[in-house]
């Protein structure tokens, strides 16, 4: 136990000692370097143990590789920024989100928005991507904080996409516990109504609160610059409707994205072709030439504007492919330590005090929730948060005689709903890269995602809405053999690779 626990131990007091050093700006460096030398004491005590080093190698390799599609799509989000920037894309929405969105009630209609949007295409990633993104703008435009607007972002983004039935995590979990997917939906509505109501609740009551402040912001000079610098028009939100129509019809998120991206480019170079020649910023070309290279550049390392008016620069001078490069190096470390912990049985030895634990249904639940909790910090990756709880508590589920959905029901209000809150987590990563807020300063405002696990956990400890499995009621279901084969489900494979259809 003690050797499984060391890197763990190791990688708190490396994480508290970067925050320290570095006044909380860690994730530029200093949390991948903790990540990778927690990997190599893992790796170490692993080949103390009896494991080859060239087997633990590879499989550092091949969690890696599992969050390859995560890492692509984060950099096509790069490059969707940089064109949607220099488009007018981002400047339209800030324009009439402006006009349309009182200040005291902005922080709600965040929620509200994103809420619906990744409710309908079961996304919270694509939402947070495009939506999310011009909300950010409009907010600073508004003179309201980043950080709470980013926490209403989440909130409404992962709500949508917990209660979605075309989300890829709402779907694996019932899979992965054995129920079908909308006994799995209906369990979870006595836990995420609730969370949802009290944090709509929240965020109205801080709109409300800022009125004053916000209202003493004037915005004209802000619209005047939009206006001024970009072709402000409805067709420029085509490469945003593009994107949402391809994430509701189930298009893989990396190309739904770099469409979106590359349209961004079409538009930029037929609305906004001044800027692009500008920014292109190469005198001894031709115009076709200089619109090449302008939106390639875009796409590479983002856009930058020179308007004169410099909150609308720092709103439109963002994004490209190589903005994300640092938090691609989080996510390849994270992976990197969270596999060779997996795979050498230490993630497994340190679950153990929580399966014994787990005497009676509601011990069970929590036991499920708070491994669920602990890998999303400690393995780096929500999908392995929801497959290896799923398939070490299934059978003791099963035993104790309760309903399969209560599992799916605790893993999606733990796994899936706490995954942003961890800056090294895949999904922490990818929004704070995304949102341009760093995962400590949103945290506090995440409300939903906050309230829900901590409500579930109440509900477990009182034993409220435990649904039971009865003398008649048949075997849970057995998952496709597919699913089984490529997740490792009834019996985790620890040397299987995680592929993740990322959200």
């Amino acid at each position: 136990m003690l050797e499984a626990a060391a890197p763990i131990l190791l990688l708190i007091v490396l994480v508290i000692l970067a925050q320290v050093l570095f006044n909380g700006d860690s994730t530029g460096g200093p949390f991948q370097i903790a990540l990778i030398v927690c990997a190599l004491v893992a790796g170490m005590i692993a080949h103390k143990n009896g494991h080859d080093l060239r087997d633990v190698g590879k499989q550092a390799v091949e969690g890696i590789s599992s969050a390859m599609g995560a890492i692509f799509i984060l950099l096509a989000v790069g490059a969707l920024i940089g064109t949607w920037s220099m488009a007018g894309t981002t400047a339209t929405l800030t324009y009439y989100g402006v006009k349309l969105i009182s200040p005291q009630w902005f922080y709600l209609a965040c929620v509200i928005i994103c809420g619906l949007i990744s409710l309908s295409i079961g996304s919270s990633w694509t939402t947070a991507g495009t939506i999310g993104v011009a909300l950010i703008g409009i907010s600073s435009v508004l003179g309201l904080r980043a950080d709470i607007t980013a926490g209403a972002i989440i909130s409404g983004a992962y709500f949508g996409d917990k209660m979605s039935p075309l989300s890829d995590t709402t779907n694996l979990s019932p899979a992965i516990a054995g129920t079908d997917l909308y006994t799995h939906i209906r369990a979870m509505l006595w836990t995420t109504v609730p969370s949802i109501i009290a944090t709509l609740i929240i965020f109205l009551w801080i709109g409300l609160r800022t009125e004053v402040s916000a209202t003493a912001y004037d915005p004209t000079p802000a619209l005047h610059a939009l206006e001024s610098s970009f072709n402000i028009s409805l067709v420029t939100l085509i490469p945003l409707f593009l994107v949402l129509f391809l994430a509701w019809r189930r298009v893989p998120a990396f190309v739904a994205i770099m469409a979106g991206a590359l349209a961004g480019g079409v538009i930029a170079v037929l609305f906004q072709p001044q800027q692009v020649i500008t920014f292109a910023n190469d005198p001894a070309l031709n115009a076709p030439l200089a619109l090449l290279k302008g939106v390639w550049a875009s796409l590479a390392n983002g856009y930058s504007a020179l308007t004169g008016y410099p909150m609308i620069d720092e709103l439109v001078s963002r994004g490209g492919m190589s903005s994300m490069l640092y938090t691609v190096w989080l996510i390849l470390a994270a992976m990197m330590f969270g596999s060779i912990m997996d795979h050498t049985g230490s993630l497994r030895k340190l679950l153990e005090p929580l399966v014994r634990f787990a005497r009676s249904a509601g011990r069970l639940m929590i036991s499920a929730g708070l491994t669920a909790i602990f890998l999303n910090i400690f393995a780096g990756d929500q999908y392995m948060a929801i497959v290896l709880p799923g398939t070490i508590f299934k059978e003791e589920f099963r035993k104790q005689r309760v309903a399969p959905q209560m599992l799916s029901r605790q893993i999606e209000d733990t796994a899936t709903i706490t995954s942003p809150l961890i800056p090294w987590n895949t999904c922490g990563a990818y929004l704070a890269a995304t949102l341009g807020v760093a995962t400590a300063a949103y945290l506090p405002f995440c409300f939903f995602n906050l309230i829900n696990p901590i409500l579930s956990f109440v509900f477990d400890a009182a034993g409220f809405q435990i649904k039971r499995l009865d003398e008649t009621t048949p075997e849970p279901p057995v998952p496709p053999p597919a699913l089984v084969e490529h997740y490792g489900v009834g019996g985790f494979d620890s040397n299987a690779t995680i592929e993740p259809s990322r959200e």
